[in-house]
């Protein structure tokens, strides 16, 4: 039995017993098809993104709403960050409004972290600088439940931009943690040094990572966190660590594909990958709205 959850600042430190339970209650709303209950009624969720989202943040907004919540969405360029504001002065004039929950997405690794102990609101991590997307993990879990029935045992390959990607990360967190074996694959350059110690087997080739994989999820080359040569061309890096329809023939016959978005489309994943019946990226974004459902239930029975 699983206790009450206070926030969700990451996978890291989000024990098992949590992020099963998470799962569960999103299975049982993506059954329903999301129906619509009054579990946030009179409550307002906040969502202050000061990094451009497009599935993340719509994901929040549908999400609150069928709970019945009200919803309050913040950008940076509407925000007095404009005027010099700092984050946590922003975060505890928004405190001060009494919303339920404060969902933050920020550039800076850390920035949920700050602000958590200094509001009473309940705060989600939305997506932090290259540390953690915490909600974006839990829905690729439960994308590959649905679709392979388990997590725990499964090989499943993670490929691209792995140093700067904090999917990655939290992606890594959550699957290990409920027993997946767990490739990461990327250029050296974009291996973090000693990842081997979060529990994966790294590769700098993409073909052997590929072998006998069941699921393979692909990342986007994180070009705006990038400040140096970390590859030679785009086009070096589609021919060497692209997936494509050649080199997937060697995961599993009925491995699935996966891309948290957004896709750069010929560059870390082929059209005909992207497009084909092996991908499952439409059924991920469908399953965000439900997790975020889950996410946001929970924190509001836990302030009942």
């Amino acid at each position: 039995m699983s206790g009450p959850l206070l926030g969700l600042l990451g996978v890291e430190a989000l024990p098992l017993a949590q992020l099963v339970a998470i799962l569960d209650r999103a299975d049982a709303l993506y059954a329903s098809g999301n129906k619509k209950t009054a579990s946030m009624n009179g409550e307002t969720v906040v969502n202050l993104f000061m990094e451009p989202s497009t599935r993340t943040r719509t994901s929040f907004e549908i999400a609150a709403k069928r709970l019945s919540a009200d919803v309050v969405n913040v950008s940076e360029s509407f925000s007095s960050a404009k005027k010099g504001e700092t984050l946590l002065d922003t975060a505890r004039n928004l405190d001060a409004m009494r919303p339920a929950v404060i969902v933050l997405r920020h550039g800076s690794s850390g920035a949920a972290n700050m602000i958590a102990p200094h509001v009473r609101a309940r705060v989600v991590n939305a997506g932090d600088g290259q540390h953690e997307h915490p909600t974006q993990a839990l829905l690729d879990s439960g994308t590959i439940r649905r679709h392979k029935g388990r997590v725990e045992g499964l090989t499943i390959t993670i490929v691209g931009d792995i140093l700067h990607s904090r999917v990655a990360r939290s992606n890594i967190f959550a699957l290990v943690k409920q027993g997946a074996n767990v490739r990461v694959a990327a250029p050296r350059s974009l291996l973090p040094r000693g990842v081997e110690a979060l529990g994966v087997t790294a590769f700098d080739r993409v073909e052997p990572a590929l072998a006998g994989a069941e699921v393979v999820m692909v990342l986007r080359l994180q070009q705006e966190r990038m400040n140096g040569g970390y590859i030679p061309s785009l086009r070096d890096y589609s021919r060497f660590f692209g997936v494509n329809a050649h080199n997937l023939r060697a995961a599993h016959p009925d491995a699935i594909v996966m891309h948290p978005g957004p896709m750069n489309r010929g560059v870390e994943l082929a059209s005909e990958v992207a497009d084909g019946p092996r991908s499952v990226i439409l059924d991920q974004v469908a399953y965000g709205v439900s997790v975020r459902m889950a996410v946001l239930e929970r924190l509001a029975s836990a302030t009942a």
